[in-house]
């Protein structure tokens, strides 16, 4: 072993007991992205784990606390879900990829030590990126992208685009409001930011109809797929988000709405502040951390409190999982990287859990979920679950 690799590896025993300085730990995440040939370091703790879960068929609330706190934890500056939550039979893996963080386990199938991957890269498929397109009020259609910087112009109506994001001017005058439509693709992200102020991040396959100006007593928008707001606060002019036949009322806070077509609840999800669900006559009022689900058949409304982070880790570059069944993943990835997933397995009783980065191609995520049993087959843009 080198004096450098020696090092280092002191260095990550230091970050794992929480010993590091700050200096420390900045040198050691550079080092970690230097080159993938220092996956063996995580490796080892990998094995580390699988000798753990036969011998004792549990996951020792040390090996839980030095590596999923203070590894995942710090490094994704979020909440990851505790490991020790349930005792397994199968093993469990723990990678961390240079490009981001992956953590996935599988309470069904044993995981094998996963060897570094060769991609063949010309026939993968890249992630999502910032792209959307902009549906003026008289019809006319403009691309939006990561990189355009532009200024469109609309009678009185200022818009700005700068890189993934698009802003309206702060105005409000006494022409007739118009209404703009901003539409996400499959792989693709965008934000905005309203001419109130406020600001919303569209997810992948999503769509955001709202005014130029904001006229008049209220505020009034309607989404389409999944955002996250972040409402400036206006007690005299109430803001109002519109999905289907329901309606979340908002004076000045941070929530999530998922309503996709495929999905079976329309979830929203309550960051900060307090909002009020409709949906006819039934109302639900949220406290920060609930969710309020509605079922589009019945139009009944249930409130449980929700793991946040999980909820909004879309936002903040990941895909997290909790007990999900392979379903669920599949959805999601069909929409980030723009494919048709064929799946028809619906006594697939398999659940999984974890933290990925939505920034890898998609051939690492099926490689990581193939290491927990299943299979896929990838031709182009056509993804089989074998």
């Amino acid at each position: 072993m080198s004096q450098s690799t020696e090092h280092y590896e002191k260095l990550l025993q230091k970050y794992l007991d929480g010993q590091c300085s700050m200096a420390e730990t900045e040198e050691l995440y550079a080092w970690l992205q230097t080159s993938s040939s220092h996956r063996s370091l995580l490796v080892t703790m990998q094995r580390e784990f699988e000798q753990a879960m036969n011998n004792r068929h549990e996951i020792p609330a040390e090996l839980s606390d030095r590596i999923e706190k203070r590894l995942l934890e710090e490094i994704t500056h979020h909440k990851i879900v505790k490991i020790n939550r349930w005792r397994w039979v199968a093993a469990a893996a723990v990678v961390l990829l240079i490009g981001g963080i992956y953590f996935l386990r599988s309470t069904t199938s044993i995981s094998p030590e996963i060897p570094p991957v060769a991609l063949n890269t010309s026939k993968d498929v890249a992630p999502g990126t910032n792209k959307a397109i902009l549906t003026l009020a008289n019809g006319d259609v403009v691309t939006l992208d990561s990189t355009g910087n532009r200024v469109i112009t609309q009678g009185k109506t200022v818009v700005r685009q700068k890189n993934g994001q698009l802003q309206y001017a702060a105005q409000s005058n006494g022409d007739a409001v118009v209404y703009n439509t901003l539409t996400v693709p499959r792989g693709g992200q965008f934000n905005i930011v309203l001419p109130d102020g406020s600001h919303v991040w569209l997810n992948a396959a999503s769509s955001l109809k709202y005014p130029t100006a904001f006229n008049g007593t209220q505020r009034k928008v309607e989404i389409q797929g999944q955002g996250y707001f972040e409402v400036t606060k206006n007690t005299k002019q109430p803001f109002f988000v519109r999905v289907n036949n329901m309606e979340v009322q908002v004076l000045g806070t941070s929530f999530d709405i998922m309503a996709y077509t495929d999905e079976k609840s329309i979830n929203t999800t309550l960051v900060e502040g307090a909002v009020n669900v409709h949906q006819g006559s039934i109302s639900q009022r949220l406290q920060p951390g609930q969710q309020a689900v509605l079922d589009p058949v019945t139009g009944a409304i249930t409130v449980h409190p929700a793991d946040v982070d999980q909820v909004i880790a879309w936002k903040t570059g990941f895909f997290e999982f909790d007990n999900a069944p392979l379903s669920d993943i599949m959805r999601q990835l069909s929409r980030w990287y723009d494919i048709d997933v064929n799946y028809n397995q619906a006594n697939d009783s398999r659940l999984f859990g974890g933290r990925i980065s939505r920034s890898l191609p998609l051939s690492d995520i099926l490689h990581m979920l193939e290491a927990n049993g299943p299979k896929f087959l990838l031709s182009g843009r056509k993804l089989i679950v074998k």
